[in-house]
Formats: structure tokens, C-alpha cells, sequence
């Protein structure tokens, strides 16, 4: 069965025409914009599947839970050989946080605050796992 497709003014006429919704099926895709256009003039989208626009990405790693690692039980003297690569891995991760830092700099210039860019490029380093 061929497709059918939608753009942002399909919804709109639609919408002119007395139609309030639209069935999503495998065989019906919208558009972004026909997305956004259809939030905007309360348009219903009944679907039985999840609600993504076309562009968003499936994330699932987002919403499970994270799993729990039970804690290293090992000695003093192994923790210490454990302890110089995360030493290294600090300095790794200020040169990540200096290379965003002056790359956003050079692009945005004086109109960021250098001390919420900071906040900000910290919170995500740590976010990615880099931390």
C-alpha cells in the first residue's frame, strides 16, 4: 500500500475543512513542520504507536534505569594503581572542557557568560561519562 504523506499545509487545510484529526498509521507520515503545525491548531494525531515526530530519535537508554554497579572491594595498594589513569583521565577531561570552551568562545565571542558556559560544559562532560 503506497504512502501517504503530509506536510504542514495538509494539516492546515485539513483543519480549515471542519477536521479535527488524522489517523497515523505505517502508511501515513507527516512531516516536522506537520508535527508541529498540528500541535499548534490543537489537531489530534491518533496513533497506536508511540508519539515521535519524524526527526526524534529513539532514546531508550533515557528512561531505563540505570543499572547499579556494586562497589570495588579492592586493596589499598590495587586502588592506588587504579588511581594514576583516573588522574590522567582528569587531565584529559580539562583539555575537553578548554577545547568546548574556546571553540563556543570563538563562535558566540563575548556574549556568553563565561562562568555559566562553564557550569554548563562541566555538567556535561560529567553527563557524557567523560567524569
Amino acid at each position: 500500500m503506497p504512502k501517504e504523506f503530509y506536510t504542514e499545509k495538509d494539516i492546515e487545510d485539513l483543519f480549515k475543512r471542519g477536521v479535527r484529526s488524522l489517523q497515523v498509521t505505517e502508511n501515513v507520515v507527516l512531516t516536522e513542520l506537520a508535527y508541529e503545525k498540528a500541535r499548534r491548531l490543537d489537531f489530534q494525531l491518533i496513533s497506536d504507536r508511540a508519539d515521535n515526530p519524524p526527526a526524534a530519535p529513539v532514546r531508550p537508554y533515557i528512561s531505563e534505569p540505570q543499572a547499579h554497579h556494586p562497589r570495588s572491594t579492592i586493596g589499598p595498594a590495587a586502588s592506588a594503581v587504579v588511581a594514576q589513569p583516573s588522574l590522567i583521565q582528569g587531565e584529559r577531561e580539562s583539555d575537553v572542557e578548554k577545547r568546548i570552551r574556546s571553540a563556543v568562545i570563538a563562535r558566540l565571542g563575548d556574549q556568553v557568560d563565561a562562568k555559566l558556559l562553564d557550569t554548563i560544559i562541566h555538567r556535561v562532560v560529567k553527563g557524557v561519562g567523560l567524569k
